[in-house]
């Protein structure tokens, strides 16, 4: 639930804003400050449900639900730092909104498989390392 006062500040902030980009960047740094937990960032920009976290690193999603108060356990926390980087790679190169779509989109390169796929297959590390390639401009350059 949005509270008043904070809905009206953010409309003040919105007509403002001298344009898209500025309140993108805006939402970007709001969401690095206040999120402090890559978990939590993970769910919200892949436009996940619980469930489908906990899919994507082989738990049930009571389990998933405990690593908010308990701590991502340590056989998850590579999982879950290669997913971490995977989404911050994301969100500095796709648009926030077009996140959900990216990731679940099947692509050639990727054997036919989306990264959320790959994901739940338990290729967290792949899933790093096939973000990073597809945003690495140095490959593009002569």
């Amino acid at each position: 639930m949005v509270l008043p006062k904070a809905k009206a500040f953010a409309e003040v902030l919105i007509r403002g804003a001298p344009d898209e980009a500025w309140l993108r960047e805006l939402t970007n740094a709001l969401d690095r400050r206040v999120r402090t937990s890559p978990l939590e960032r993970f769910v919200t920009l892949w436009g996940l449900s619980g469930a489908e976290a906990a899919r994507a690193f082989g738990v049930s999603r009571q389990a998933f639900a405990k690593w908010s108060d308990n701590g991502v356990p340590g056989d998850r926390e590579t999982a879950v730092a290669d997913l971490a980087t995977a989404t911050d790679v994301l969100a500095r190169r796709v648009k926030r909104e077009r996140i959900p779509a990216v990731v679940r989109r099947q692509a050639e390169v990727l054997q036919g498989l989306s990264l959320y796929e790959m994901a739940c297959g338990g290729r967290h590390e792949e899933v790093r390392d096939a973000v990073q390639r597809m945003f690495d401009l140095r490959r593009l350059q002569p």
